[in-house]
């Protein structure tokens, strides 16, 4: 294999659509399963709190194959992760088509989980390695875009065969398209080798990552995917009792972020990834202020806002490690994507928490119905601000010290040197 791999050339776009298609695959297992959910819990007597624990799988496979990914990921290369991934998603699907029942759909979703995080781990190291400079976070940025974009396609899939009578099972087995093909396309093909000499030690990779920039990086990610993630799991419930569709609110934002990501490499390019961050976050804070105070057709402004907020989020944090912190390797992007989703975990808890205690409080004070559901959840979302707020400070910090920092960053020169905070 290794022979194989010096004497063929490395196909750069053929391995960029079959990671696009695998992050397809994460998408359809995120919208399609959520979508089924109704049916799931019906067919098999399950109550909300079991489906919640079912999709808690979903998160806690996707961190524990992130981080071994990263790990591995220059001893075992991108191919062995991603027959992995295709492995997983496999037995995920066949296993939630035949469960019979909530075991059968926890062990499920853990694979499919774990191959989700199997495809963050071996993807995005490797379009690092395939690509430099503004066109590394251009690519990055576009891989990232099928995230929204196949949440859409899957939300879109999933309503159109249950409004026309179609099982769940068949639903499932949609999620089997895009897996085939991104296995189709990975095989035979040459990978890419890192860009930067030492970064295949684990030693100099874990040296890297106790450097302060990137330990505030990692503190920032965590914050960066709670306000991304934290608003879209909650505007939808909160948005039902405004006037506004929230069916409507999520296409609006997941739509927008695709379209954003498309179109990141020259907004990265002319704005560089702290000012992008800056921006972002400035967004961010806007859209959800504007959802806890609107009501109607006015929180499909509130969405736009919120969309452009944390459309660069994910990719940008991602391509900054990369760049600005070769030497921490795929480990490195891995861990940082890892605590995303582990925050975005974590954080629902706390904020279910806060609804709980307006929920009390607002009735307290007279309201119910709609009204108290309206009110608890908005006064939640204006607490949700102050995670945006604190990345505005954090990446004003970023902006002054990336920006005063000694020229000649590329990653040759980063290779020897790591910009302290």
């Amino acid at each position: 294999m290794a022979t194989l791999t010096a004497t063929m050339p490395v196909n750069q776009s053929r391995l960029f659509n079959a990671s696009c298609f695998a992050l397809i695959t994460t998408a359809f297992s995120f919208s399609i399963r959520a979508g089924i959910l109704p049916q799931l819990g019906t067919e098999f007597g399950l109550s909300a709190t079991q489906l919640g624990v079912i999709n808690s799988m979903f998160f806690f496979g996707f961190p524990i194959s992130m981080i071994i990914g990263g790990l591995v990921y220059h001893s075992v290369g991108p191919k062995i992760i991603m027959m992995v991934a295709v492995i997983a998603h496999t037995l995920g699907i066949l296993l939630t088509i035949y469960s019979g029942g909530y075991v059968g759909l926890l062990v499920s979703t853990f694979f499919i989980g774990f191959g989700n995080g199997c495809t963050e781990a071996a993807c995005n190291p490797m379009i690092a390695d395939m690509y430099t400079g503004s066109k590394m976070n251009k690519m990055l940025s576009r891989f990232h875009m099928w995230f929204p974009g196949g949440i859409v396609l899957g939300s879109l899939i999933s309503k159109f065969m249950t409004d026309a009578g179609q099982p769940w099972q068949a639903q499932i087995w949609v999620i089997m398209i895009p897996t085939v093909i991104y296995a189709f396309l990975y095989f035979g093909q040459a990978f890419p080798q890192p860009r930067v000499e030492g970064v295949t030690s684990l030693g100099k990779n874990f040296a890297a990552m106790l450097t302060p920039l990137y330990i505030f990086i990692f503190c920032c990610m965590a914050l960066t995917a709670i306000t991304e993630f934290g608003p879209q799991q909650w505007v939808g419930l909160i948005m039902a009792k405004s006037g506004a569709s929230p069916m409507l609110i999520l296409a609006l934002v997941t739509g927008l972020m695709a379209i954003g990501r498309f179109f990141a490499g020259p907004i990265v390019h002319k704005f560089d990834q702290t000012g992008v961050l800056l921006g972002s976050a400035v967004f961010a804070t806007i859209g959800i202020y504007l959802f806890s105070t609107q009501t109607g057709t006015s929180a499909y402004i509130a969405a736009v806002f919120f969309a452009i907020g944390v459309c660069y989020f994910w990719p940008t944090m991602i391509g900054f490690v990369a760049e600005n912190i070769p030497l921490s390797g795929a480990l490195g992007m891995s861990i940082v994507g890892g605590v995303g989703m582990l925050s975005t975990s974590i954080f629902q808890t706390i904020i279910g928490g806060w609804i709980d205690e307006e929920r009390a409080e607002k009735s307290a004070a007279g309201l119910s119905g709609d009204a108290l559901e309206l009110a608890a959840g908005q006064a939640t979302l204006v607490k949700m601000t102050t995670f945006p707020i604190i990345l505005i400070v954090a990446f004003t910090v970023l902006w002054f010290i990336m920006r005063n920092r000694k020229p000649g960053h590329g990653n040759e020169a980063l290779a020897n040197q790591q910009p302290q905070l």
